[in-house]
């Protein structure tokens, strides 16, 4: 089969790409701007790339196009393929029907943490010799790939609640079909498809209806929205964790320690290799999903000892006169908040300078403006990118007083970082876009200094 991908370039498009490649079938696909890594990536595999969405591909002639969710009506390649009526599908679609129909599927979903909990738990089944596919929402330092297909019946799968294409708007994970999953929290985001909370809770309750009676689902008991999708119907085996009737986690007696527990009964403990509680929470929700599949929490903590983390989370890109450069996904004001404490619990020394750039679409809306502060709380000076924002950022952050600026320009941003920091400090950055190369150009202009 030879598919088209449009919007290739995307972390789960891209992750589609390789897996159809490696199920041996021909793949080709456009994005508006082929970039790496993803580019990179793909090419490595031989597959061919287009530049922009000139309606001509069509003269591809592949037997399906594989529409991405960042494509919408009045895209010039999309509007000719409605107009000759050519084979098209979503990418969650394709995917389900050709890559996990049959297999035992893990869905990691979740607000946060699910590109962190799906590694880790892809990590614990390939550890334990169960030699699973993925995809991942990232690049899980134990793999070097987003994804992976074996020829093992497990498939560890990030689930995302985000839409599924310009005609689809259930969440992707509907199509999934999970026999594990984990529902790791869920908060407010995505201001831009879902009118409030109460929508994405619906999406997530039509996921627990995908799930059959003899599936498990492993979710989070400090989440009342949780509790209530669950309420709504669960016909399910269900495991709470973060409750100490069932599975949960504490700190130990040394720094940086977490002790694992199931029904009260110690199960094991290490040394965590990401720092913050929200980690220690990932790691518990994927110890119990791994026990579905029958990898014992003793097993699952050895391999979590060696889990060697996903890049652009809480990332090292470079350390200049002893300031350090950090790179993270962070982008919503919890994981904002957590990244910020994680940081400062694992780094207690030296003062924290955190640069943000607000780019989803969510941030972008100005729906969560009012939580800036306070997730950046505990960051000693904070930069924010306010380029195309459609609202005010030094308004927003002017509870934080001195210790916050908004830039326009990405230039001047950067020089007001490097004319604060001093040896000891640690630049926190974070933003889910590539963020203008600010990582190499802050690294270059400590360097030059």
């Amino acid at each position: 089969m030879h598919i088209h991908i449009l919007g290739i370039c995307g972390t789960f498009m891209g992750g589609v790409a390789l897996l159809a490649r490696s199920a041996g079938h021909k793949v080709t696909g456009c994005d508006a701007n082929v970039y790496p890594p993803m580019s990179v990536q793909l090419e490595a595999q031989g597959i061919g790339l287009t530049e922009g969405y000139d309606a001509s591909q069509i003269d591809l002639a592949p037997d399906v196009f594989v529409i991405g969710n960042a494509i919408s009506r009045g895209n010039p390649l999309l509007e000719a393929i409605l107009e000759r009526g050519l084979p098209y599908v979503s990418g969650p679609q394709w995917l389900a029907e050709h890559v996990l129909q049959g297999r035992w599927v893990l869905a990691v979903a979740g607000t946060h943490g699910k590109t962190t909990t799906t590694s880790m738990l892809a990590w614990m089944l390939e550890d334990a010799g169960l030699n699973p596919g993925f995809l991942v929402g990232g690049v899980p330092g134990n793999f070097g790939v987003s994804a992976r297909l074996t020829d093992s019946p497990f498939f560890v799968i990030e689930a995302d609640e985000y839409d599924t294409a310009f005609c689809d708007k259930r969440s992707k994970f509907v199509h999934y079909r999970p026999r594990t999953a984990i529902l790791n929290n869920l908060e407010f985001d995505h201001a831009d498809i879902f009118a409030d909370l109460a929508a994405i809770e619906t999406q997530f309750h039509h996921l627990v209806r995908t799930i059959p009676t003899s599936g498990r689902i492993v979710a989070n008991a400090a989440e009342e929205s949780l509790k209530r999708v669950l309420a709504r119907g669960c016909w399910s085996e269900l495991e709470w964790f973060g409750d100490a009737s069932q599975w949960s986690a504490e700190p130990g007696a040394d720094e940086g320690e977490a002790v694992f527990r199931l029904r009260g009964e110690e199960v094991g403990r290490i040394a965590m290799p990401m720092s913050g509680s929200h980690n220690r929470g990932n790691a518990l929700a994927a110890i119990a999903a791994a026990r579905h599949v029958g990898v014992t929490p003793t097993q699952a903590i050895a391999s979590l000892a060696r889990f060697q983390g996903i890049k652009r989370r809480m990332e090292v890109r470079g350390s200049v006169g002893g300031i350090t450069v950090y790179d993270d996904f962070a982008h919503h004001p919890t994981a904002i908040a957590l990244t910020v404490e994680g940081l400062r619990k694992r780094e207690s020394q030296g003062r924290i300078l955190a640069v943000l750039e607000p780019r989803s679409n969510t941030m972008k809306l100005g729906v969560m403006k009012s939580r800036l502060p306070e997730s950046l709380a505990l960051a000693d000076r904070v930069f924010c990118y306010a380029n195309g924002l459609g609202w005010d950022a030094g308004e927003a952050l002017a509870p934080l007083g001195g210790r916050a600026g908004a830039f326009d320009s990405l230039e001047e941003l950067v020089a007001a970082v490097v004319a604060e920091a001093r040896s000891g400090d640690h630049v926190l950055v974070m933003s889910n876009g590539g963020f203008g190369g600010v990582h190499d150009k802050l690294l270059a202009a400590l360097q030059a200094r």
